[in-house]
């Protein structure tokens, strides 16, 4: 007997961003009923809107847009939990999160200065995950930094591509052995929807758990193009922790994919990477 497929109602607030779009498209796939309300929509405050994936957010540009960073992780959030009818909310926040962290376990202790003008990233997602752990519907996930084809934000790793295609050099402003954790946006896609219908932790992880270097990233690329590397003299060294998947992997026997392998067919493709970042 054929297994049996069950059909949702999710929501996808976001749906023009590069993670919202894919997820669309995945849902619709999937032969799910999917909803992609504008910003703004009246009815989202009247209609059942489901299970809703809040993909609201600013990447790259909210250091000089910190008062729509602030309303799009937090003010517009605290309107949907207060006044959306619901099933479920899952609230994308970030593993930027852990930038100086003992960690990057989900029950770390996190540092932020609200001094640092860089940190008011870290203390809007804070924030908005903070409302989430109060209401008893909504989960949250902390993404990594998503990859794949069909973005051209103005991120670390399409700047990358960008100066290898431009004129085969590349300046870093952070050193070689800065690390960061990368997930392929196909894993992204695939676990979202589940974990906001099957999810029993109030906050996951949705990450590779091993920590690439700049030095990696740019060796795989060279096996395409050749280019020289200059690092700026006042690069400073990024300083993520490992990330743990654990509840993922022991909830959802998860395993991510290993992008490395796919960095050389995206350069091909005129640097379409995107780096959420977070």
């Amino acid at each position: 007997m054929a297994a049996v497929v069950v059909r949702e109602c999710f929501t996808v607030l976001g749906a023009t961003g590069f993670i919202g779009s894919h997820l669309h498209c995945y849902l619709e796939k999937q032969g799910h009923n999917v909803l992609t309300p504008p910003r703004n929509a009246p009815w989202i405050f009247t209609e059942p809107l489901g299970h809703i994936l809040y993909c609201i957010g600013l990447t790259a540009d909210f250091r000089n847009r910190p008062f729509d960073t602030i309303n799009a992780h937090v003010c517009y959030l605290a309107e949907i939990l207060s006044r959306s009818h619901f099933d479920s909310l899952l609230y994308l926040s970030s593993t930027r999160v852990y930038l100086n962290a003992a960690s990057g376990s989900e029950d770390e202790r996190l540092i932020v200065n609200p001094l640092e003008l860089d940190d008011l990233y870290n203390l809007s997602k804070l924030t908005g995950e903070a409302l989430c752990f109060r209401d008893p519907r909504a989960r949250v996930v902390r993404l990594s930094n998503v990859i794949g084809s069909g973005s051209q934000s103005p991120t670390a790793l399409q700047a990358i591509i960008s100066a290898i295609h431009t004129n085969r050099r590349v300046v870093l402003h952070t050193t070689l052995d800065s690390e960061k954790d990368y997930i392929w946006l196909d894993d992204v896609v695939k676990m979202l929807p589940v974990i906001a219908t099957n999810g029993r932790e109030k906050i996951y992880n949705l990450a590779s758990g091993v920590n690439l270097s700049y030095y990696a990233i740019l060796q795989a690329l060279r096996t395409l193009a050749e280019f020289t590397i200059e690092i700026s003299p006042k690069a400073q060294r990024l300083n993520f922790p490992q990330i743990s998947i654990t509840k993922m992997q022991r909830q959802f026997d998860f395993s991510a994919t290993d992008i490395l392998p796919f960095l050389p067919s995206l350069m091909i493709d005129k640097g379409k990477i995107n780096e959420k970042l977070a």
